[in-house]
């Protein structure tokens, strides 16, 4: 199965994950006097458009090159998870806000059926974070990793606002309100968290230094190659969901052009093969004086 397979297939069992849970945090929400649960609620349905942005940016980097784009399209995939941290901000703003506008408003006591609903909502948003998480590093996708942190970040808010139905029940009347102080923890965290999805991506548009493995796994295949001598450069970039290499090798300086040529094509070609996620590789090759 393709990088493009696994991570489309792991965004549509997001979307549907996002929209049943979405649904019942409403209801529960609603209907159960739990503004945390609401909040939640609200950052459920903002995931739904979230994955739905991720799954089109997907697709899109998937593309081949063309004339305008030689290097692919996969640069939309970081751009795309600078609108997903863009809709996480709005959401924890409204959280944040209407938490706050709750705390100084008189209102019911939540019902105790919520919290039982929160604990099933905690376990399965942990297992979907565990499962996504694992597929981003699969296909080395930044915004399949940018949905995985909505799944934690979800599991997270779900955990404070527990917390928060807990101590309102236990505590009993007057303190209504540790519901709303959950529910604007909840909304903090989620801004922390979109500073760690933010982070990556921006180092990734940025062509940033840090993919060490892939560079030292380059350099102890290249040295296997016959003719080849040792290895000088090596830069990588990241677009999308593969990988463009520049490396410099070092030949004996007495050979042809022609030889030369022929060892950087056998480079290539084993490169490719062991490799697959490297999608242009680029050897410039040096005389060993």
């Amino acid at each position: 199965m393709s990088h493009q397979t696994t991570a489309v297939k792991t965004i549509y069992f997001s979307i549907l994950s996002n929209a049943l849970l979405a649904a019942i945090k409403w209801t529960a929400g609603v209907f159960g006097n739990s503004y945390a649960l609401i909040a939640d609620a609200i950052e459920s349905t903002t995931d739904i458009f979230s994955s739905i942005l991720v799954l089109f940016g997907i697709k899109y980097s998937s593309k081949p090159a063309d004339k305008n784009h030689p290097y692919g399209h996969g640069r939309i995939e970081p751009l795309v998870t600078f609108l997903v941290v863009g809709s996480l901000i709005v959401s924890a703003s409204i959280i944040a806000r209407q938490a706050i506008i709750n705390i100084g408003t008189p209102h019911e006591m939540p019902k105790t059926y919520t919290l039982f609903i929160l604990a099933g909502i905690i376990i399965w948003k942990e297992i979907s974070y565990r499962l996504v998480v694992k597929k981003s590093k699969e296909t080395k996708s930044t915004s399949l990793k940018a949905d995985a942190w909505h799944h934690r970040s979800d599991a997270i808010t779900s955990v404070a606002a527990f917390i928060g139905i807990t101590v309102a029940l236990i505590l009993g009347k007057g303190f209504e309100k540790a519901d709303d102080i959950a529910a604007l923890f909840a909304s903090l965290f989620i801004l922390y968290n979109c500073y760690l999805i933010f982070r990556p991506a921006l180092g990734e548009i940025m062509d940033e230094h840090t993919h060490d493995e892939i560079i030292a796994n380059i350099r102890d295949i290249s040295k296997k190659v016959e003719g080849v001598i040792d290895t000088e450069k090596c830069f990588i970039r990241k677009t999308g969901m593969q990988f463009h290499a520049d490396l410099h090798i070092t030949v004996d300086a007495k050979i042809s052009v022609k030889e030369g040529h022929d060892i950087s094509h056998k480079l290539k070609n084993r490169l490719n093969q062991e490799i697959p996620e490297l999608s242009n590789i680029l050897i410039h090759v040096e005389p060993n004086d």
